[in-house]
């Protein structure tokens, strides 16, 4: 019976969930499998990779083919390495203690620069995100200065306007006053005729 090393999807529309799944090459894509060795969730930042590497390496050893994906999984978790120690193992190029120390010196390399990796991107994240708001309190203060300045030049405009209304009434009861006085000179103009 053929056996691939390859993904289960699981999860949402939109949302992949993979169960890593060792399972015989005729049955469906998400359907009998033989052993379940880990998951793979892509839409995490960065992607979740939980592995059985000692079941996967179990399962190489026995033959079994990985997906393109699911190959690089497993390179990225070390199982393919951890196969290869084994195999110098098997024609004695190594013993088992030193394939072991080679193992954990591998990982514990491979986790400094995953870490790295993860911290160069949350400081590009911050940086990023500095940058948004440096831009933001940049708009925001244009936007205050143009308030501003719309503001300062309403209450021109209604000063301007209060002053020709006060001219306009200063003129109408300059006006008002003259007829009147016309009208006394006329009255007095009529007394004495």
């Amino acid at each position: 019976m053929p056996v691939k090393i390859r993904l289960q999807r699981h999860g949402k529309k939109g949302k992949p969930f993979y169960w890593v799944v060792a399972a015989d090459v005729r049955s469906k894509r998400d359907g009998k499998y033989l052993e379940k060795l880990g998951i793979y969730n892509p839409v995490t930042q960065p992607a979740t990779i939980e592995l059985d590497v000692d079941a996967s390496v179990k399962w190489l050893r026995n033959g079994a083919q990985p997906t393109d994906t699911a190959k690089r999984i497993l390179s990225y978790k070390g199982a393919l390495m951890k196969k290869h120690l084994l195999a110098g193992v098997d024609k004695g190029a190594l013993t088992e203690e030193e394939a072991e120390k080679k193992f954990e010196a591998w990982i514990s390399e491979k986790e400094d620069k995953i870490s790295t990796a993860e911290e160069k991107t949350a400081k590009a994240k911050e940086a990023e995100k500095q940058k948004a708001l440096e831009a933001e309190r940049e708009v925001n203060a244009k936007r205050e200065a143009e308030a501003k300045a719309a503001q300062e030049e309403e209450e021109a405009k209604a000063k301007e306007e209060a002053d020709a209304k006060a001219a306009a009434e200063a003129e109408a009861a300059a006006e008002a006053e003259t007829p009147a006085e016309e009208d006394a000179s006329e009255d007095e103009t009529k007394k004495e005729a």
